[in-house]
């Protein structure tokens, strides 16, 4: 029996799809809701699963193609046994010579890890492993050439792959993923359609920091994760939202909506570019959830497991360029909402402390938002009460 492999159905803000690769040829077994192909769409990769135990027999779209939701991508005879020839049986590996289950093959990698390892011939065996199952992630993959570690030949001589860096006054044209061209939309309609303002505030970090030292090893074995900065920023966040409504409000034509609760995005850095998964309701969520959650979303993020409804509809945004060793920005926020909180990285600076010049773990943190809804006094006040509660993080805890 022949069964029809569709498109995903799209959501109403993605028109469209392009074909990523096929983890699958024709002619193949395949297993029910094994991954087939992946999509990748102005927004996150989508994984494609077999409806069915069979043999694929037909591909319409190969790599690179544009589809549509529910537009038929693919043929599988459900039931079907694929042929096995004598020298395919005499091909395959002993039990002795198989490849380790953990890392797979390039076929295996997810999109972004897989591109690394072909362009830069590199074996998945040969390298060590940190994702989830086991799986070898892009990460890894760099890690393993910056180790200096000789390469092992994935389908050619060394002397075939493309070249791993540009050399000297040379050039490279690569078309943008689709992620990186909605990126680009996004922050040229942030440009065009907001009046953005930033402020800016500093914070004394020692008591979070000695916070974390204390209970840290005891949260992470009641709870199964680390006590990060993030927990305390969301956490600060989302009471000083609940205290200023305007700067969790989005503009909508003439009106002004007004959000109840406080679905915070996230920006998380990945492969493809930059993405914003939404914790729902951070202000009834405690730190072990906002910990977990985020822990969640980082490793589906690496993964490319991200859903569209995992990147749909904040209120509020924090991004944190400390973690690459940024000292100050102005971050751009992205529309419907009003307002990003940017977070930078901590140093040690000599502050005056009773009339004493004394150490002090400092961040910068600062807000841009815009302008046509939030007012100077408001975007200040926000930041001041962020800097109260990071620097007295019992109000934090108390919800003070």
């Amino acid at each position: 029996m022949s069964i029809e492999v569709k498109v995903p159905v799209l959501p109403e803000s993605v028109a469209d799809a392009v074909v990523a690769g096929w983890h699958k040829k024709v002619g193949e077994a395949v297993q029910r809701d094994e991954n087939l192909l992946d999509l990748e769409t102005d927004k996150v990769v989508l994984e494609v699963p077999s409806p069915v135990d069979g043999v694929l027999r037909e591909i319409k779209f190969e790599s690179g193609a544009t589809v549509t939701s529910q537009q038929v991508i693919a043929i599988i005879e459900a039931g079907a046994v694929a042929a096995t020839t004598a020298d395919d049986a005499a091909a395959a590996p002993t039990p002795a010579q198989a490849p380790k289950a953990e890392a797979g093959g390039v076929e295996e990698l997810p999109p972004g890890a897989r591109r690394v390892a072909v362009e830069n011939n590199i074996d998945p065996a040969a390298v060590e492993a940190s994702g989830r199952g086991g799986r070898v992630t892009k990460e890894d993959l760099i890690q393993h050439m910056r180790s200096g570690r000789e390469a092992k030949p994935a389908s050619a001589p060394a002397a075939e792959a493309p070249a791993a860096a540009i050399g000297p006054r040379s050039e490279q044209r690569v078309p943008m993923t689709r992620i990186r061209q909605r990126i680009a939309e996004r922050l040229m309609e942030s440009k065009n359609s907001t009046a953005m303002l930033t402020s800016s505030n500093e914070v004394n970090l020692r008591e979070v920091v000695a916070l974390r030292k204390q209970h840290g090893e005891a949260f992470e074995k009641r709870h199964g994760v680390r006590l990060g900065f993030m927990s305390f920023f969301v956490k600060a966040a989302a009471n000083a939202l609940q205290r200023h409504p305007v700067v969790n409000a989005s503009v909508d034509g003439t009106d002004i909506i007004y959000h109840g609760y406080s679905d915070i995005s996230i920006a998380v850095s990945t492969e493809k570019g930059l993405v914003t998964p939404v914790l729902r309701n951070a202000e009834t969520l405690d730190f072990a959830g906002i910990e977990k959650a985020i822990g969640d979303y980082a490793g589906k993020a690496r993964e490319g497991k991200l859903s569209l409804e995992d990147l749909q509809g904040g209120t509020f945004t924090i991004t944190n360029g400390g973690t690459f060793g940024s000292l100050f920005s102005t971050p751009i926020v992205n529309p419907p909402q009003s307002a990003i909180l940017g977070m930078h990285t901590i140093k040690d600076r000599a502050i005056v402390e009773n009339g004493q010049v004394v150490a002090a773990p400092m961040m910068y943190i600062a807000l841009s938002y815009d302008h046509r809804i939030i007012d100077g006094k408001d975007a200040v006040l926000f930041l001041v009460d962020i800097k109260n509660q990071l620097e007295n993080p019992g109000r934090m805890l108390f919800g003070l």
